[in-house]
């Protein structure tokens, strides 16, 4: 079955049955990557933009890869997604820290 138009692929080895095993949450899915991912930085008012490659979406709560990290992040009523922890390049540690 094809994967939805603006749906990245996941990390190599990982399904999305391997996500949903791992986190405990069967409704974990791909999100579309056509929306607004920001991360908060520590000591400044904004927001830093970023530029997703996947988007993990665990109920509200979200993993996001930009630059070779795993952010954590919530899902907002709008689609977009506001960042404020990066767990590192490994996806099983950012699923554990869910």
């Amino acid at each position: 079955m094809p994967r939805p138009t603006g749906i990245a692929d996941l990390p190599a080895g990982w399904t999305v049955e391997r996500i949903r095993a791992l986190s405990g949450d069967r409704s974990a899915a791909p999100l579309a990557l056509d929306r607004l991912v920001v991360v908060e930085e520590h000591g400044r008012s904004d927001y830093a933009t970023l530029r997703p490659e996947v988007i993990l979406a665990f109920h509200d709560l979200c993993l996001v890869l930009a630059d070779g990290e795993w952010f954590m992040g919530q899902l907002d009523t709008d689609g977009s997604v506001v960042c404020w922890a990066s767990y590192g390049s490994d996806l099983a540690e950012a699923i554990r820290g869910l």
